[in-house]
Formats: structure tokens, C-alpha cells, sequence
């Protein structure tokens, strides 16, 4: 069965209802990008008619995941590029077009900011309608035309992607039965560092509570850094640095080069400045000084953010997802001295208190832990102290519960709190992560992290103690749920002052 939504100025878009719950995909919220329209500014799309929303739409350029050999990552990032040009779009899901009032949560997809897709399996909206909110997925650039800093050309021009499908949302989504004053925007991993980012550069107003999932705000990168990026680029595509010789290229030829910088271990620390993204990615938010005038969390931190609330999380074992589920070599004790020394000052005393503190006995334990604390969760709680001292209720969270894929060795890793918090789990596959969707207590906690998602998107509140500086109130969510002051163990207090 359709459902038609009328947008107004002629416009409408027909999508598909089933269930109680009414889909639109493909909407376009920016003109598709084209030649050197790549690199500048996203301008408000402009059509007329009725557009045929029922299928899902093209993305963003990128490299595609179905590769033979390698781990299904699909229900995290989505399938790769598929080509087409109008692919700045959202993806909207509705329990009643004709409602009023209703919640709106706009959710930001992850992908090292060089893939990934807001349609992607794992971000199906179904279980967020079904219980009363508009959920939204948008995509942006990614890759070289959406992070790559290049001259004559406005940086983060993803971000102002992102921004600007905001503001279709504040626009529109009434049409769907959705408040535009009582917008959600959350994220995770490259959509995480995105809210973060967003915190600071987002215009007043295009929404009133955001979450943070594994990410945090301190992960900008300097001039200097995005530079050393631009050069590696260049020189692979043969190219100047300059908005002609680039928009003379095809996007295949900048999806490659992006690929072969990533892989080439490009080293981004400069001028005494460590790298922010540890490796992960070459690409993400640049300081330009016009949207990022520093790293997010200070602008947080001096009241850029006052008034939103904000909750923020990540998982116990992050980095297992690229030490244990992606393809890479066993870890000596060589490499994780290597790797802790280009992380901090004193190598040595950092991986003695982290085996102190029992954060892991084999050198590749030990480095997903030194890992998932530089990455994602020390800037977590960093954007937590930075916010509780600002007007807006702030929440933390931990993700504790460990898949048993990898014969258990997978654990609490990046992207395992996802089917969760969409409540996907026995709906949808959950490829590397290995959800087994027929336990019951594993649906109990999707059940429960969902309704404390939708929960804070309703009423501000995710249903536990606010974080504060007198009171660092953390939730550990497990398949028994706990309350601790003390998430933050002495290990990562040698993170204090470090960045």
C-alpha cells in the first residue's frame, strides 16, 4: 500500500506503507553533486512533482563491502556505492504522516568518513515508528569530495551536508508528523564524531537533544594534518591540489585514491600534534575557522551546545572490531609498544597500568584497550565533563555486553550496540557482529536500550542519572543493567592532559 506525503510548492513524494508504519526513501534534500559541483557548498535541492520514494536510492561514492573473503560489515556501513547522482537524500520512517507532534530523531551513519550510507540494514527505522517517532537517515559526501581540504574549496563539505539535511528536517518533517522543535540527531563512530562536531557548528535550533554513540569531540584535524592528506591524494591522482584538476576526474578514480592513502599508513602526526582519528581514517572534520574554529568539545565547552541535552556513550572493548573481526596481523609486543608510543608520552608506564588495572594479559588485549580508550572512550568522557557544567541535562553510558562471535573473542566492540538501540535484533542480520537474534535475553536488551533512546528523544530523559561533575553517573548496559560512579579506571587518568 503507498502513502503520499504533500511537501508543498508542488512537491510530494509517494512511499510505501505496511505494518502501521509509513517509509519514504530517497528524498532529496540537496542538488546531487556533479563535476566541481563535488567540492562546494550543498545547495537546497529543487524539483517539482511527485517523486517516486518506495526504493531505496543511490549513495555516496565509496568502496563497495560485498568484497569476497572479507567480514560483512553491510549492517554497520550499508553496501557500498551504489551509483547514481541524486544520492544527498534521507530516508524517512513514520507511524502516521497525518499525526502531529511526534518526535524526530535524524540519525548520522558511520564509515570512517569514507563510506557508508544512511540506508543501511541496520538503521531500519521500523522498531522507532512503532513506537511513536519520526526516525530519519540522511547520507552526505564522504571520501575527497565530502573531507578532503582542498584549495578554493570550502572544507567540511560533509558536515554542511549534514547540516543542511537538518534543515530540510526542521523544514519538512511536520509533513510527516514530526516536531520540528523537538528534533534528535544522533550518530555513531564517523557519525558520532559528526554530532560532536555538530555541536559546535550547527546553527541554534536545527535540534534539541543529539547522541553521541562511540565518538566524542575531540577529533578534528589541524590544518597541517588535513594538508599532509591533500598532498598524499594529489600525488596519487597525479593532480594539482586544485578544484579544476579534481572535478576533471571521475568518481571512481577519487574513490581509488582514497583507498590507497588509507592503505599506504600515512602518518598524521605533525608539529607535535598526535593523530586524532589513531589511524582509522585519513579523513574526517578539519579546524577550518569558519564551521570548527578548534576542537568541538572546547566550543562545548564554552557554551556552543547550552541548552541541548546530550547523551553520550561507547563500548567496553571498541577496537575488537578491528583487531579481531577485520583481517590483520596477530600483535607482538613490538607493535603494541609501537603503537602506545605514538598514542603517548610514556609507552612503557602506559602498558603497565593498563595490565595493572587487568585491561588485557596478550599484547593484543592490551593494545584494544589502550585503542578503545585514546579513540573513543576517553573524548567520550571528556565531552561529558565539558557539557555537565553547561545548561542541558547530560547522560553517559557504557555498552558492556559481548557478542560471542569470534569464540567470544568479539565482545563489546565497535558498532555492537546498533541492532540494539534500532531494535533489530531476531529482524535483521547482523553480519560480523554475530547478535544471535533467538536469546531471549539478548531481545530483552534491545528492547530495553531502544525505549531508553526513544525515551530520551521524548522526554529528554533515557531513564538513569544524569552525568555531573559531583556525580559522574555512568549506566552500564549489559543483559543486567548497573549504575557506577568509578567507569573510569587509573588508567585512563594517564590520558589527563594528553592530546
Amino acid at each position: 500500500m503507498d502513502a503520499v506525503v504533500d511537501l508543498g510548492a508542488g512537491r510530494s513524494v509517494r512511499g510505501t506503507r505496511a505494518d502501521g508504519v509509513a517509509v519514504f526513501r530517497g528524498v532529496p534534500y540537496a542538488e546531487a553533486p556533479l563535476g566541481a559541483g563535488r567540492f562546494a557548498a550543498p545547495r537546497p535541492a529543487r524539483w517539482s512533482g511527485e517523486r517516486d520514494a518506495r526504493s531505496p536510492g543511490p549513495t555516496a561514492p565509496q568502496p563497495r563491502t560485498d568484497v569476497p573473503g572479507l567480514p560483512d560489515l553491510s549492517v554497520l556501513v550499508g553496501p557500498g556505492w551504489v551509483p547514481g547522482e541524486e544520492y544527498l537524500t534521507v530516508d524517512v520512517w513514520t507511524p502516521d504522516p497525518g499525526a502531529d507532534g511526534l518526535p524526530v530523531m535524524v540519525f548520522v551513519h558511520g564509515g570512517s568518513f569514507t563510506g557508508g550510507a544512511g540506508g543501511a540494514a541496520g538503521y531500519d527505522g521500523t522498531g522507532f515508528a512503532r513506537d511513536g517517532v519520526v526516525l530519519v537517515t540522511l547520507n552526505y559526501r564522504v571520501g575527497v569530495p565530502g573531507f578532503l581540504r582542498l584549495p578554493g574549496a570550502p572544507d567540511n563539505r560533509g558536515l554542511r551536508d549534514q547540516i543542511l539535511a537538518l534543515a530540510w528536517v526542521r523544514a519538512h518533517i511536520d509533513r510527516f508528523g514530526g516536531d520540528p522543535g523537538a528534533v534528535t540527531v544522533f550518530g555513531e563512530s564517523a557519525g558520532a564524531l559528526s554530532v560532536g562536531a555538530l555541536l559546535a557548528a550547527a546553527p541554534a535550533g536545527l535540534f534539541r537533544r543529539a547522541v553521541s554513540q562511540s565518538g566524542g569531540a575531540s577529533h578534528a584535524l589541524t590544518p597541517a594534518q588535513a594538508g599532509l592528506v591533500t598532498a598524499a591524494v594529489a600525488d596519487r591522482l597525479g593532480v594539482p591540489a586544485t578544484v579544476p584538476a579534481f572535478a576533471a576526474l571521475p568518481d571512481e578514480a577519487l574513490v581509488e585514491a582514497v583507498a590507497e592513502v588509507s592503505a599506504a599508513g600515512l602518518d598524521l602526526a605533525v608539529d607535535g600534534v598526535r593523530d586524532p582519528l589513531m589511524g582509522l581514517s585519513r579523513f574526517g572534520p578539519v579546524v577550518d575557522g569558519d564551521l570548527l574554529t578548534g576542537q568541538p568539545v572546547d566550543a562545548v565547552r564554552e557554551g556552543a551546545a547550552d541548552g541541548v541535552d546530550l547523551l553520550v556513550g561507547s563500548n567496553r572493548e571498541e577496537m575488537n572490531l578491528y583487531l579481531v573481526a577485520l583481517p590483520s596481523p596477530p600483535v607482538t609486543e613490538p607493535m603494541l609498544r609501537a603503537a602506545a608510543a605514538r598514542l603517548h608520552p610514556d609507552p612503557e608506564g602506559l602498558i603497565a597500568a593498563y595490565r595493572a588495572a587487568g585491561r588485557g594479559v596478550t599484547p593484543g588485549e592490551v593494545l584494544s584497550a589502550i585503542g578503545t580508550d585514546y579513540m573513543f572512550a576517553v573524548p567520550t568522557a571528556r565531552l561529558a565533563e565539558a557539557h555537565a557544567g553547561r545548561p542541558g541535562g547530560t547522560w553517559r553510558y557504557e555498552f558492556a555486553w559481548r557478542s560471542p562471535a569470534a569464540d567470544g573473542r568479539l565482545g563489546a566492540c565497535h558498532g555492537i550496540e546498533l541492532p540494539f538501540v534500532f531494535d533489530i535484533v531476531g529482524r535483521v542480520g547482523t553480519g560480523v557482529l554475530g547478535v544471535p537474534g533467538a536469546d531471549r535475553g539478548v531481545r530483552a536488551l534491545a528492547r530495553d536500550t531502544h525505549a531508553a533512546w526513544v525515551a530520551f528523544a521524548r522526554d529528554g530523559d533515557p531513564g538513569w542519572p544524569r552525568f555531573t561533575t559531583g556525580r559522574p553517573a555512568v549506566r552500564r548496559l549489559d543483559t543486567e543493567w548497573s549504575l557506577t560512579e568509578t567507569a573510569d579506571g587509573p588508567e585512563r587518568d594517564l590520558w589527563r592532559g594528553v592530546r
